[in-house]
């Protein structure tokens, strides 16, 4: 079944069923598992290495560089279309997909080509930003010290996404003057230990667990030119959330449609047919979960152009239409994020409402909908975005730069 057939309107390019083609075979095969998966915790491994078999982690790459050129929406289109068969996929994904736009995008031509030939060749990143305790605001706990003419890393990152899976480590760390800096860290080197210890409800197989580093030796090569990141990474990453809300909204809907379909048991006396499949109030709520993820994936595609135009202003000389891109791409994702989350939310809910007691047992899995949802919105609290569209819309202001979680200066003055 087309994306078309299926209802969820076409792809945002012309190649784009093209493109995804060979993963859709892959998809159905994750999308079987799903279940039984998530039940026996089955870590992704094999769904790992079956995507990047087929090329998937090198989507965004040059063609040049060994990748296909997608375009943005090309590759939050498929993002949908991965989150609906394993929303864990696509966040254990997350960090890679924007390291391989930071590679993309980074202005110092050596360290741009080292990468994309690493990428290239089919390694995958993983994510160490985030730290848990009493770190201070945008100051890393996790530090490199030189001593001996070597690098040294020590501490330890939490939420470190997709490392489980990976071949490296895209992580921030303090350097002996206090100040960030970007490192690359080799998930096998001696001295890295990485625990599948995340215990949400939701986002279970996503790896997203506790990363430790005890006296690792990190080569010149591997600390980054500079910290920064790409300059549309907050809306990017983001969007890679909204993009799953949106896969999991279709399966949502795809599920309870099917077991809508299969359902021979009435409630006698409240309804006024005799099979479920016929019942005009079953229709609407199984028709209504459908709108929901419809409209949650059309909001995730025009976001996605609002970020192809951001990223299309590399390398102009025009400043301030630099920034405007950027701004308008940050402001167009916030606009989707409490609504989709909102719409996501309500659609893994209401499917319920469709099906009888045995809806909720274990074995349907159908909870995991609505609690992979509910993770993904509180990765990025979703409360503070729409008071930065009002800010703006209203005051002029763009949006403000992330800088992280931690404890704020005044609080651990």
């Amino acid at each position: 079944m087309t994306q078309v057939s299926a209802g969820w309107g076409a792809g945002p390019t012309a190649r784009y069923d093209e493109l995804i083609a060979p993963l859709r075979p892959i998809l159905q095969w994750v999308r079987e598992r799903a279940v039984q998966r998530e039940r026996e915790h089955v870590l992704l491994h094999a769904e790992i290495q079956a995507l990047r078999e087929a090329g998937f982690p090198r989507w965004r790459l040059p063609v040049e560089a060994g990748g296909f050129g997608a375009t943005l929406p090309e590759l939050f289109a498929a993002l949908s279309e991965i989150g609906a068969a394993e929303p864990s996929l696509v966040n254990a994904l997350r960090s890679h997909l924007g390291f391989c736009e930071e590679v993309i995008s980074s202005p110092d031509s050596g360290w741009r080509q080292h990468w994309l030939a690493r990428l290239g060749a089919g390694d995958i990143s993983g994510s160490g930003f985030s730290e848990v305790g009493g770190n201070a605001l945008a100051s890393p706990s996790t530090r490199l010290t030189r001593e001996a003419g070597r690098w040294r890393l020590d501490g330890a990152k939490y939420y470190t996404s997709g490392s489980l899976y990976a071949d490296w480590i895209n992580l921030s760390a303090a350097d002996p003057e206090g100040r960030t800096v970007g490192v690359l860290v080799p998930t096998r080197a001696p001295g890295v230990a990485i625990d599948d210890d995340w215990d949400g409800f939701g986002q279970q197989l996503s790896a997203s667990g506790t990363a430790r580093f005890d006296n690792v030796t990190i080569a010149d090569a591997l600390i980054k030119p500079t910290a920064q990141r790409f300059r549309y990474a907050a809306g990017f990453f983001q969007l890679v959330h909204i993009a799953t809300l949106a896969g999991i909204g279709r399966a949502a809907a795809a599920e309870v449609a099917q077991l809508v379909a299969e359902r021979t048991r009435v409630y006698g006396g409240r309804t006024l047919v005799n099979r479920v499949s016929e019942d005009p109030q079953i229709l609407e709520v199984v028709g209504r979960v459908h709108s929901l993820a419809y409209v949650a994936g059309a909001a995730a595609g025009l976001a996605a152009q609002a970020l192809q135009r951001a990223a299309d202003q590399r390398g102009n000389p025009d400043e301030a239409a630099r920034e405007q891109s950027y701004a308008l791409a940050d402001i167009e994702v916030s606009q989707t994020v409490t609504v989709v989350t909102d719409l996501i939310l309500d659609a893994t809910t209401r499917l319920f409402d469709a099906l009888g007691s045995s809806a909720a047992k274990r074995g349907l899995g159908l909870d995991r909908h609505w609690r992979n949802a509910r993770t993904i919105a509180s990765h990025n609290p979703r409360v503070y975005h729409d008071r930065v569209i009002g800010d703006w819309r209203v005051n002029g202001k763009a949006p403000p730069p992330k800088t992280g979680v931690g404890i704020a200066p005044a609080a651990t003055a």
